[in-house]
């Protein structure tokens, strides 16, 4: 087994004790480590992410269901357009996609540099919103604006799969504040839910994937056992460390991965 190997196994068991302590996130690191460390090309790393972050969001849905932090209806209600694209993006857009959109002898863009810009992009994105949130997730927060149409939501739902669908993570960042604001739910139920939404949207939007690239179910399977391991281990600690602090810190964590991916892909040094 390789050092790489040995590191990217390592990897796996921080992420999921970043999903678990943190309750969502620890998915953004997964391709970034597929990518860099491991080797793979953003399209499989992307389709593996999927399946990584589907598997251990029924973990915690479970665990969050325990506490009666998880509202299935909404989940599902929610997750019916979200998971239409996320299935339609993995497996009709990206494979349609040229391999390059530009090439010279200097400099050429390809499909799987952009894939990677645009998840940096909204790594950075996350980043912001988790160093700048001055919201308690301890609180009750039912004040939030009258229930929107469903249409609305379902464009919504659209629109966050295809996301989804392209970076490859689980868009929990995105899904939780839909569902404060559209679902009325308080902030720490809206997590619960959107693990439900998570679990659904990645393993079938993986689905698609398995009818375009090759799976190599050994190392996926032993990674994605080793993510749950972690996200069991993190949910055990979360209540011993300030959910706040650890967002904050992992936000900036994020921040600084996202400039390192955009600065890799665009200067490749």
């Amino acid at each position: 087994m390789s050092a790489e190997l040995i590191f990217g196994y390592v990897g796996a068991l921080l992420i999921g004790l970043v999903l678990g302590l943190v309750g969502g996130g620890g998915s953004i690191l997964t391709v970034p480590l597929l990518v860099y460390l491991l080797g793979y090309n953003p399209i499989t790393a992307t389709a593996y992410s999927l399946f990584v972050v589907g598997a251990s969001s029924l973990v915690g849905t479970v665990q969050k269901h325990q506490k009666r932090l998880v509202d299935f209806k909404t989940g599902l209600l929610f997750s019916f357009p979200s998971f239409l694209a996320v299935y339609l993006s993995r497996r009709f857009l990206l494979p349609a996609l040229p391999d390059y959109f530009f090439k010279s002898d200097s400099f050429s863009v390809s499909k799987g540099m952009l894939i990677m810009v645009f998840f940096a992009i909204i790594m950075f994105w996350a980043a912001l919103s988790m160093i700048k949130r001055k919201v308690d997730e301890e609180s009750d927060n039912s004040t939030a604006a009258k229930p929107q149409a469903y249409y609305v939501t379902f464009l919504q739902g659209l629109v966050i799969g295809s996301i989804t669908g392209i970076i490859g993570a689980g868009g929990g960042f995105l899904y939780v504040p839909a569902l404060v604001l559209w679902a009325n739910l308080p902030m720490k139920k809206a997590v619960g839910t959107s693990l439900v939404i998570i679990s659904i949207n990645s393993l079938i939007g993986f689905t698609g994937d398995l009818q375009t690239i090759p799976i190599e179910w050994p190392f996926l399977l032993k990674f994605t056992g080793l993510t749950i391991v972690g996200v069991l281990f993190g949910g055990y600690f979360s209540k011993k460390v300030s959910n706040r602090l650890l967002k904050k810190g992992f936000g900036w964590l994020i921040l600084i991965m996202s400039l390192f991916i955009i600065s890799k892909e665009l200067f490749r040094f």
